[in-house]
């Protein structure tokens, strides 16, 4: 299992309401004891923070907003004492307006080698060079003062890299060994089906049929073939360490077209988004199971159900119970279990009043992911603002809801009998990474996802009790009746052994 950290939010150490490195590796302990066996930190790298991170103006050093190399070698060393490896951000399609290399570039003149590092264009009077959109609404165009355009995917602030250009891929290979050789033992690629475009930049047929916040909309910005090369060089590099680091892609693609990115060459993973978009349905959750199992080519399927994108899975299911259930379903697949932070706790969207938000996307498409972000609750004094802060401190980057330390405590019971039992079978090779699965989803609404003919996973998805069948209760989201029966909205994992 990985747990994903949003450094912002998890623990604030010095009082400036914004979380830090330093906080994180204090709390370290506290992820172990849930049994993972990484950590992945979202960015926290140099930047200016419009994307907060996303928009990186020095890859190969800490914002002094969370810390210090100094900070970050410590939380490294005592995640590797608690035995948990760590996994950081690494943001290849675009970076920050202030980054050395784009500041450069403008400065430059038109057709030097300097902007051939991004996509500069001429436009096409007073339009830009094509019609793309950009993923967070609006054209994915600036103009800059000397009458060229830069494109940027994502928010003006963050500058499209021209991958192209093979001076870009030589810049990044040096970023992956900088991390690398501080002992973090792997990275999480974000957009990863990005950095290539089309070739010459084509208009796209009709542009307002891309959906905001999805890449994958526009097939002529990303999954260019080209983008594979680059990970088998970043496969050579990542093997070239002792022991060898791994790579994880943000591969947001219907399954088969992800599966390409891991084949063995390539990445060792990337992460599954199908689950995220599924709704609370038996069919639908067995179908996508089964899909994102027979296409993974032997890679192991990221199950994943919560993120800092997406709203949390008590807000987007409709009930606690649900989320609860989905927890524990991804907890027993084959696989890697991705967790968000406080999911464990089942922490529901929050909700935000439109003037505090910060999310750069809310400006320009009207949808906010402040919500899912808000700091992680510690403990049920609301002095600290529940524990995310020291009790002195000033507000939190985000507004944290009355009453949210009532979400704080021992996570969901339910994690550990899981974990433990997970690791058990695992080491007794009663189970394996690549287990078969077969799926089914009756009439009633339950699903049934049994594993190697070992354990099955049962899943109370409709309105009506389900008796579950025979054999020992490893761990349940919820009650189990005395007859064996579990109410709507409830998973149990038992072995049949």
């Amino acid at each position: 299992m990985v747990y994903q950290i949003y450094p912002r939010s998890f623990a604030d150490s010095d009082g400036d309401g914004v979380g830090d490195l330093a906080g994180i590796t204090a709390r370290l302990g506290y992820v172990a004891g849930l049994g993972a066996a990484a950590v992945w930190l979202t960015p926290f790298q140099r930047s200016p923070q419009a994307d907060h991170g996303y928009d990186v103006s020095d890859y190969c050093d800490v914002d002094p907003l969370f810390g210090d190399l100094a900070a970050f070698d410590a939380l490294v060393t005592r995640a590797h004492q608690l035995g948990l490896k760590v996994i950081v951000d690494v943001v290849p399609n675009h970076c920050s307006v202030e980054h050395p290399l784009f500041q450069q570039a403008l400065r430059a003149e038109p057709g030097s080698a300097a902007r051939a590092r991004f996509h500069f264009a001429d436009g096409h009077g007073d339009a830009p060079p094509n019609n793309w959109p950009s993923v967070f609404g609006g054209p994915a165009w600036t103009r800059v003062d000397d009458g060229q355009w830069y494109l940027h995917l994502y928010a003006p602030q963050q500058p499209d890299w021209n991958w192209r250009n093979p001076a870009t891929g030589d810049f990044f290979a040096g970023v992956l060994r900088f991390w690398f050789d501080r002992g973090v033992d792997g990275l999480r690629i974000d957009v990863a089906h990005g950095l290539f475009k089309a070739a010459g930049l084509p208009d796209l047929a009709d542009p307002a049929a891309v959906p905001p916040m999805r890449l994958r909309g526009n097939p002529l910005a990303c999954d260019q073939d080209e983008v594979h090369d680059v990970y088998r060089r970043w496969r050579t590099i990542a093997g070239s360490y002792d022991p060898p680091r791994a790579l994880i892609g943000e591969v947001n693609l219907d399954p088969e077209r992800s599966a390409r990115y891991v084949r063995p060459d390539e990445l060792h993973q990337s992460f599954a988004f199908a689950l995220v978009t599924a709704p609370w349905n038996a069919a639908r959750w067995a179908g996508t199971g089964a899909r994102l199992l027979a296409s993974a080519g032997g890679a192991p399927v990221t199950w994943v159900v919560e993120n800092h994108d997406v709203v949390r899975t008590p807000t987007r299911y409709g009930t606690p119970a649900r989320a609860r259930a989905a927890l524990l379903a991804i907890l027993t697949l084959p696989g890697a279990a991705y967790l968000y932070q406080g999911q464990e706790l089942g922490l529901p969207e929050a909700p935000v009043p439109p003037g505090d938000r910060q999310d750069p996307a809310w400006a320009r498409s009207g949808i906010s992911r402040d919500g899912c972000r808000v700091p992680m609750p510690w403990t049920r004094d609301p002095a600290g603002t529940y524990g995310f802060s020291p009790a002195d401190a000033g507000a939190p980057w985000l507004p944290v809801p009355p009453g949210w330390g009532d979400y704080a405590g021992p996570p969901a019971a339910f994690l550990a009998d899981a974990m433990h039992h997970r690791g058990r079978l695992l080491a007794a090779g009663t189970l394996s990474a690549d287990d078969p699965v077969e799926w089914s989803a009756g009439p009633d609404g339950t699903l049934l996802a049994v594993r190697a003919q070992q354990c099955v996973l049962v899943m109370a998805m409709g309105d009506r009790d389900v008796r579950v069948p025979a054999g020992t209760i490893l761990a349940a989201s919820g009650p189990v009746s005395q007859t064996r029966t579990i109410p709507p909205d409830t998973a149990v994992w038992l072995s049949l052994q």
